[in-house]
């Protein structure tokens, strides 16, 4: 009896703890009360900051190159969605949505339609990419998504000289899946890979480095903690409570009344 009750506060333990990673599987739209963006930006430097969870709109013209960036941690499987609403009457147009991390190199996504062909009378097209889970620490040689500052680029490829210049409408949206501890590794960046390093006056007149501001709603994670500790530690309790178990079961009852002591 006392094994299957220690047994049963272990299990009790392994769904208290798995329970919060649970919960943060999901995104949830931003709740600081910020409007969203309804602008983008023409290249890397002036793209439009979006949260996560954040829908961001903006209107342009056929031909532009419209730019958003996002924070992404690590553990994280960012999802981009973009829908562009077109004009009434145009060719048939190739759409494009690219993302870049904070290095500005292009990131390969796993699925999802990064590009389509809108026929000539359709009136929007749809685009997705799901990118790679983001590492916290990839060799210097590696493409690995680090966690920092991606970059959202949409633009229509291939448009007839006609169609340029043509009004559109684009809606831009980021949702990440936390992976957790099935995607950690041993190591971490020294800081994340953002834009904007300036510098600020110090009291000892020293400039000292300073980051942008954009970054996830509860900061940077430290990158050694992963809910693969709770996993391990949880493991062991339960295989220290099956040596318990099992030496209970086969050691018997001790010696027999019948037979006399040697």
């Amino acid at each position: 009896m006392r094994v299957v009750r220690a047994l049963s506060v272990a299990l009790l333990t392994l769904g208290l703890a798995a329970a919060p990673a649970a919960a943060d599987a999901s995104p949830s739209p931003s709740q600081d009360g910020t409007s969203a963006p309804t602008r983008a930006g023409t290249s890397f430097r002036t793209a439009a900051e979006i949260e996560q969870g954040q829908p961001a709109t903006a209107s342009g013209s056929t031909g532009d190159y419209l730019y958003w960036s996002f924070p992404a941690d690590t553990g994280q499987r960012p999802t981009v969605k973009a829908t562009v609403k077109l004009p009434e009457s145009h060719a048939p147009q190739t759409w494009q949505v690219d993302v870049y991390d904070g290095l500005r190199r292009r990131q390969a996504c796993q699925y999802g339609a990064q590009t389509r062909t809108a026929a000539a009378d359709a009136s929007s097209v749809e685009l997705a990419c799901v990118l790679r889970t983001v590492r916290a620490w990839s060799e210097p040689w590696a493409n690995d998504p680090l966690p920092g500052t991606y970059y959202v680029r949409l633009t229509a490829t291939g448009v007839a000289t006609a169609d340029l210049g043509l009004p559109v409408g684009s809606e831009v949206r980021v949702d990440s899946r936390d992976i957790g501890g099935s995607a950690a590794v041993d190591g971490s960046l020294a800081e994340p890979l953002v834009p904007g390093v300036a510098t600020k006056p110090a009291e000892d007149r020293e400039d000292a480095a300073v980051l942008a501001g954009l970054e996830p709603e509860d900061g940077w994670a430290s990158g050694w903690w992963s809910d693969r500790w709770v996993w391990t530690a949880v493991g062991g309790i339960l295989a220290a409570l099956a040596g318990v178990g099992g030496y209970a079961l086969t050691r018997g009852t001790g010696r027999p009344s019948r037979v006399p002591p040697a």
